[in-house]
């Protein structure tokens, strides 16, 4: 009998819309090679309101879980691939709060002072219904849960102390650090966004749910490292240098992120592994788009997410005015840029010079009239204002406030240089598919 692997992660590359990062291409890739490889794999993520909507979307059944003190009806759907691939199933579960940023919308950005509310909550039950479809499952278990970065973490919480699940001990649980600067963090109680509000009664040991930093928070990225069976990251030189501690203002120097301890713990258990990132290159490469084409569809897009909210945003009508006065003469030097709005993406954008400007200003000014920067994202709402207040100022930069994966596409294989200004980059798929 073959193996079966089920995946749960926040995106899926392998469906129209399912991507937003570099999550959504390795849940893409990783699945078909494993299948040619006679391995069975199912790969489990939130619909967000349109995946359950997709041509071809097969509904499959229906769960009811016990979530923040109330039953909730959860939908199950078997949604067909952009290509079928023998032995790969694509499943979603639909619920209302899985589309909480608006259908469509993967993360929600909040606010400073409430860190990560909408989406751990949403991912918290996320894992809840996924450890009861799984526990459901008439037909053996899997052999492997594959989970992909903190937002599929806390399944590993409930598989330990969660009575309902215990049986999926036996099943062996893999966990994959995609993005160790981003952890979920959240308080372990008194929020509407807890610990103790989505899971009432379910009782954990502190040290292993516990930040270690902030011990009245929950951190579902330390959850991941702890209590799986294995822990992987994108490189071996990666997974030796986050055994060490971060050292960014003395030395720019990213390391374990405030979780080198548990992963120290993990390296000595040999549960820690380092595998090098690779990605599916096209065959044929592709091509880049004529200046005009991309022209076109750069307005299109803008016009579309405008259309899409009840007011223009700042950075969309910017965009769209910039996009105006470009001509159809394709400009002497082309910059691309494509990625998360997060710290690890900006802040040396964001680093002032000796001379007061902002980085990214001095590289404008070097661009000058020659050149134009397109950069395509969205995330954190401090640096989108930041990227705002900057394109309103300089002509040569129109930023793409959103994301489109033809879009995203088109830039990669269009623009003349590919910038990419992480503060640490271990083994990026943006720079490879650049």
């Amino acid at each position: 009998m073959n193996s079966h692997i089920i995946m749960l992660a926040a995106e899926n590359d392998a469906l129209p819309g399912g991507k937003v990062g570099g999550i959504g291409d390795v849940v893409r890739d990783v699945p078909p090679v494993l299948a040619r490889r006679g391995v069975r794999v199912t790969v489990l993520t939130p619909s967000y309101g349109a995946l359950a909507e997709l041509p071809g979307a097969v509904r499959l059944s229906a769960l009811e879980v016990g979530f923040g003190g109330s039953s909730q009806h959860v939908e199950l759907y078997r949604v067909p691939g952009k290509r079928e691939v023998d032995g790969v199933e694509h499943w979603v579960l639909e619920h209302p709060l899985f589309a909480a940023g608006g259908p469509g919308k993967i993360y929600c950005d909040d606010p400073p002072q409430r860190p990560f509310a909408t989406d751990a909550s949403k991912f918290a039950l996320f894992c809840l219904a996924a450890a009861e479809l799984i526990a459901q499952q008439q037909s053996p278990l899997p052999d492997v849960i594959h989970l992909h970065d903190w937002h599929a973490a806390l399944f590993l919480l409930l598989r330990r102390y969660h009575p309902a699940y215990r049986q999926l001990q036996t099943v062996r649980c893999v966990f994959t650090i995609h993005n160790l600067a981003l952890q979920g963090i959240r308080p372990l109680g008194g929020d509407s966004s807890s610990l103790a509000t989505w899971y009432p009664g379910l009782h954990c040991e502190h040290a292993l749910v516990a930040d270690p930093r902030w011990p009245d928070c929950l951190n579902p990225m330390a959850v991941g490292i702890r209590l799986a069976d294995a822990v992987h990251t994108v490189s071996p030189s990666y997974a030796n240098e986050i055994l060490r501690s971060s050292a960014v203002e003395a030395n720019g120097y990213y390391g374990g992120e405030g979780l080198e301890g548990d992963l120290l713990v993990a390296h000595e258990q040999q549960r820690l592994q380092g595998i090098l990132n690779g990605c599916e290159y096209p065959d044929p490469p592709p091509v880049a788009t004529p200046w005009p084409a991309l022209l076109d569809l750069l307005r299109e897009q803008v016009l579309r997410w405008v259309g899409e909210g009840s007011s223009v945003n700042s950075a969309q009508f910017i965009a769209h005015a910039r996009l105006s006065k470009l001509t159809r003469r394709r400009p002497g030097l082309l910059l691309t840029s494509v990625g998360r709005i997060t710290d690890q993406k900006m802040r040396l954008l964001q680093t002032r010079l000796a001379d007061g400007r902002w980085a990214l200003e001095a590289l404008l000014e070097v661009l000058g009239k020659r050149g134009v920067l397109l950069l395509l994202g969205s995330g954190d709402t401090d640096y989108e204002q930041f990227l705002t207040t900057i394109a309103g100022r300089c002509s040569n930069l129109i930023f793409l406030r959103g994301y489109s994966d033809p879009l995203a596409q088109a830039l990669y294989a269009s623009g003349d240089l590919f910038l990419m200004p992480s503060s640490f980059e271990p083994c990026g798929i943006s720079q490879m598919l650049a």
